[in-house]
Formats: C-alpha cells, structure tokens, sequence
C-alpha cells in the first residue's frame, strides 16, 4: 500500500513550523534559517548540496528517510514560493534548475499555471483541489510508491485533519518562535490515531515519530 509520509519537518518548541513575515528573502519569515540548522551539519545535507563531509549521528539518519520509497511529494504554495509568487510567471521555487525532489510534485494552490519540469526529475504540478484529491492524483503518478506530504504546516495539518497522513517525522529544535504559523491547532486527540516515539538528540533536538495505528 502506498503510504503519505512527512519527513524532517522541523518545529520550535512553541509548535511553528514557519515564522512571521514570509517574503522573498525570508522563505521561513523571521525564524529564518534556525528551525533547520539541526540538519545543515549532517552528512545528508552536505550530500544534497554537493559538499563532501557531514555528520553521521542521529540527525543524519533521520535526515536519510527523506527519499527512500517516495514516488511523488504534495506541498502547499507558501513551500513552493514566496507570498506572491503567482503573479509571476518565472518563478520555478526555491530550489534552482535542479530541485531536491526528483519526483512529479503537486503544488496546492488557488493560482494554477501549466506544469513545469526541472531538471533531475521533478516537474512541478499545481492543482486547485481538496488534500483527498491530491493524494490521490499523487498516488497514481507514484505508481505504487509512497507519497510525501512536504509541508508547510498548513497543508500538515489540513492532511492531519483529514485522516490522510500515515507515518509522519517531526523535529522539534530548543527555540522559541512566539508566533508564525503553528502545526497542531485544532488537532486535538490526533496522538490517538498514531503510536509516537520520541528520540533525543546530542544536538539538542528531538525527533518524534508517528505511525498509524494498524499499520
């Protein structure tokens, strides 16, 4: 059975998963780059971004579950781009000609544009429609793999909400945000659905996993 997976999604000990004041050149707002520095060290990321090294602890296995299995991936338009974005037709994401994803990947927007395919297999789709639909649309482009549910917290959580995500790896890093965009309001009783385990790192991180219950 194919499965949606959530994977090195980070969040500060107050539940944001993005800060306040997203803009062109600040993706995650005024929590810039610190919910994400836990992996910026690992031998995974030094890899993604074509540099020798990296660590080989905790946070780079983690990290490595990323890619394995997954044969599609959903995100939400506040991922793919910054507030605005639609308004112009250049825009392609973050990632430069060659994105991390390599995969078909659906972009959840009300701003809908033809499909646009980047190098290393990832062409981007963008689709108006409800989380149920755009599983299932990814799904089939997958053929058979499983689906990651890329973020941001919004999508996470309208995909929570729904009953649609199956195993699901949350980073949550010793800072405080104060406020941005938060992963769990309104699911309350969620952790009934999923068996959670918790694993502390050195680096002052812990990742917690959630699988479906009956999986």
């Amino acid at each position: 059975m194919s499965l949606a997976r959530v994977h090195n999604f980070s969040i500060s000990l107050d539940g944001f998963g993005t800060g306040d004041g997203l803009s062109h050149d600040a993706p995650f707002g005024h929590a810039g780059e610190r919910l994400h520095e836990w992996m910026f060290t690992t031998g995974f990321w030094h890899n993604m971004t074509g540099r020798p090294g990296g660590t080989r602890g905790l946070d780079d296995a983690f990290a490595r579950q990323f890619e394995p299995g997954v044969g599609a991936e959903i995100m939400g338009a506040g991922k793919f781009g910054y507030p605005g974005w639609h308004e112009d037709p250049d825009w392609k994401g973050w990632w430069g000609p060659n994105p991390p994803f390599h995969t078909p990947t659906f972009i959840l927007t009300h701003h809908t544009r033809p499909p646009i395919e980047m190098e290393g297999g990832t062409t981007f789709h963008f689709l108006d429609t409800s989380p149920a639909k755009a599983l299932e649309t990814a799904r089939e482009a997958a053929d058979g793999q499983d689906v990651r549910i890329g973020g941001g917290p919004t999508v996470i959580r309208d995909f929570l909400a729904a009953g649609l995500i199956d195993h699901m790896h949350v980073v949550v890093t010793p800072i405080l945000l104060g406020r941005g965009v938060r992963l769990w309001d309104g699911l309350e009783a969620t952790e009934e659905d999923y068996k959670i385990e918790s694993a502390s790192s050195p680096t002052g991180v812990t990742h917690l996993t959630f699988t479906r219950v009956g999986l």
